[in-house]
């Protein structure tokens, strides 16, 4: 848990300080070479076109990633597995800075501009991001796709999990020569939106308890957040309730105070990326605690 608070902070700092040198490290071309070359390899059929396989493409790199991890746990008191730790989340981590990219968006000069840099901030190829109430929605997906479903896996399996979430992610949204075959694309798909259900009912806790709780459990049990469903779209319908809840309280605050609302432009994107930081921050406050507790105990 310490390795994670550890590489997590340092993975936002270097999206910060280095983003021209992780931009490259974080494209994962050779992934998408390696998985077009045996899209290529297999276009006569068998087990790649069948719903499991791309465990073809995806275990190997995950299988050494796991020995290396098994192998330098054990080294000079764990140090060097410390550091490939870290190195392996920073480079899971993203690909994008989800941070940076708002930033961008709100810093934009012109309409085409902001219309293209909100294209940026999409969670999966052909998204059309527009401004308004379906912006949360944006953000809290490309939020789990980007920081908490990496993070979450890298808690639980060490950095053969992050490497399995961010290869299946690569697979379903990455951009290839050679398209999955269609029973493999809905294996990886499904595969990976079981690997984010978690990931999205543990946001969706930290951001009824950054939020509006009320408002939060209720879109959350009314977009199916108590069933077992892969989809996960309560996620969405969560950070829409929170927006709205806290722009809404906003507003009455402005007018107790004798004040005209003042929003501004793209509030729902200033509010949702605040919310988004706040939930990260009881995430790494928990995992300090845990920390804190297991050097006391």
């Amino acid at each position: 848990m310490f390795t994670t608070l550890v590489a997590v902070i340092i993975a936002l700092v270097l999206g910060h300080v280095a983003p021209a040198v992780l931009a490259p490290l974080r494209s994962y071309t050779w992934y998408s070479h390696l998985q077009d070359w045996l899209a290529t390899q297999l276009a006569d059929g068998g087990p790649w076109r069948t719903r499991w396989g791309i465990a073809l493409v995806v275990l190997p790199p995950v299988l050494l990633v796991l020995l290396l991890q098994l192998a330098l746990g054990r080294v000079l008191y764990g140090f060097p597995g410390l550091l490939f730790a870290i190195v392996v989340l920073v480079l899971t981590w993203g690909p994008r800075d989800l941070d940076v990219d708002v930033e961008a968006v709100l810093d934009a000069d012109d309409p085409q501009q902001r219309r293209a840099r909100l294209d940026q901030l999409a969670s999966e190829p052909g998204q059309v991001v527009g401004e308004g109430p379906a912006l949360p929605a944006v953000i809290a997906r490309t939020a789990l796709r980007r920081w908490f479903a990496v993070l979450l896996w890298f808690l639980l399996l060490g950095p053969a999990g992050a490497v399995l979430y961010r290869l299946l992610e690569r697979s379903a949204f990455g951009i290839h020569l050679d398209p999955l075959p269609e029973e493999n694309a809905a294996g990886a798909r499904w595969l990976l939106r079981w690997m984010e259900w978690p990931a999205a009912q543990l946001m969706t806790l930290a951001m009824a308890l950054a939020g509006n709780f009320d408002l939060v459990s209720r879109a959350w049990r009314h977009a199916g957040g108590t069933r077992w469903n892969p989809e996960s779209r309560f996620l969405e319908a969560a950070a829409r309730a929170a927006v709205v809840g806290e722009l809404a309280e906003e507003a009455e605050e402005d007018l107790a105070a004798g004040r005209l609302p003042a929003r501004g432009e793209l509030a729902e994107l200033r509010d949702a990326m605040n919310l988004v930081w706040r939930m990260l921050l009881l995430w790494l406050a928990l995992l300090a605690l845990l920390v804190i507790a297991g050097w006391v105990g």
